[in-house]
């Protein structure tokens, strides 16, 4: 039987003090709030008396550690799947503000709407959407978890609700460790819920990464 819902799950905050856009960058980790926002996470899945049947990660270690409670709470070994994975951004490993104070950075601005400073949002749409897809019918009925990233998360949320990818990344709403949950009727996607569970007001690092 397919899986019965899908959770995309954000990663916890990570230990960033230099502010550094990572983005695949090796060698980022979870903060010790980030932790807990994990924990948080899971716990909030648990809360809701689902069977969780099956686990996937990006590849990215901020999104394994951030697996690890659930790997832990429903006994599952995360399955890693690079189609959940941060999108590319010429930025990765700069300071946002510093890099866009350099007219040298603005032609990487010119068409927001792919955008031209990084993977085109309808290839990040179609992997994640791919990936979702085969989670669900992969799955032995339960639900499916997904520990992924900000931008992916939205731009799946866009896609499902119909709405324009193009977007400023500073409006998403995807919060550290907040689980978007989706259901398939048929070949349909739908989103059916969304939670912030754990408290991010002393988070460090909440940015568009």
């Amino acid at each position: 039987m397919p899986a019965k819902r899908l959770h995309l799950v954000r990663h916890g905050e990570v230990h960033n003090p230099s502010r550094v856009l990572y983005g695949r960058l090796p060698d980022y980790h979870l903060s010790k709030a980030g932790r807990r926002m994990a924990q948080a996470a899971a716990d909030h899945v648990g809360s809701l008396e689902r069977p969780v049947s099956a686990l996937y990660s990006s590849p990215l270690e901020r999104a394994q550690e951030s697996a690890e409670p659930f790997a832990a709470r429903f006994d599952l070994v995360p399955e890693i799947d690079i189609r959940v994975i941060e999108p590319t951004n010429v930025f990765e490993g700069t300071q946002m503000r510093r890099s866009l104070m350099n007219p040298m950075n603005w032609w990487h601005l010119r068409q927001p709407s792919l955008p031209s400073w990084g993977e085109p949002y309808t290839s990040i749409a179609e992997r994640m959407l791919g990936a979702m897809d085969e989670a669900w019918t992969a799955a032995d009925d339960g639900d499916v978890v997904v520990v992924s990233h900000q931008a992916p998360i939205w731009i799946t949320h866009l896609r499902v609700a119909g709405l324009p990818l193009r977007h400023d990344p500073r409006t998403r709403r995807c919060a550290l460790s907040s689980v978007t949950s989706f259901e398939r009727v048929g070949d349909v996607w739908r989103e059916v819920a969304y939670a912030e569970p754990a408290a991010t007001d002393g988070a460090v690092d909440v940015g568009a990464v």
